[in-house]
């Protein structure tokens, strides 16, 4: 890929226009030194699943989960000035990777990210950091190789509020069978 996928969606939000467009950060950097082999969105463009669109997949996952950081983290893309202003960013941003997603006709990959966005932020609400982490690990390998036994056996702990959560996102996020 030439443009990194930060560079992607800084255009993609550009292009947007409205309000999310004036909180594009353009001082942010975007090159192709930034993120990583393991984010979530070269996780789901990775699979099989996703291998006749992977640039799409990237980008629309790359969306959501600035989405995310909005509402939990360090966003790389977009800077709110106010936390407000923050939230109903993060879920423009939802709403952007969202829409793409069913315009690919992908159910389950709706489904997957939905349950991701859910899990993460309930694990959030709880100061459970490493289980956030987990369930976009895992989330991001089901949208890309689609959910395993693993993987919903994974959402159910979490979804329980189950101290094992962690370990079977981490399982699921690894593509591993789930223990007996």
């Amino acid at each position: 890929m030439s443009a990194s996928v930060l560079e992607r969606l800084r255009g993609l939000l550009y292009a947007e226009g409205g309000l999310i467009a004036t909180l594009v950060d353009p001082a942010a950097r975007v090159d192709g030194a930034t993120g990583s082999a393991a984010s979530p969105a070269r996780m789901a463009a990775a699979g099989p699943r996703t291998q006749s669109r992977r640039e799409e997949y990237e980008l629309l996952v790359e969306a959501i989960y600035e989405g995310y950081l909005l509402h939990y983290g360090s966003p790389r893309v977009v800077r709110a000035p106010e936390a407000d202003l923050g939230l109903l960013a993060g879920d423009r941003l939802y709403a952007i990777g969202l829409a793409r997603l069913v315009a690919l006709g992908d159910t389950v990959a709706v489904a997957e990210l939905a349950d991701t966005i859910t899990l993460s932020a309930l694990a959030q609400g709880a100061g459970e950091l490493a289980l956030a982490d987990a369930v976009w690990a895992a989330g991001a390998r089901a949208v890309g190789w689609g959910p395993s036994s693993a993987h919903m056996r994974a959402k159910d702990l979490a979804f329980a509020g189950s101290p094992e959560a962690v370990e079977a996102m981490r399982t699921s996020a690894a593509g591993l069978a789930a223990p007996p």
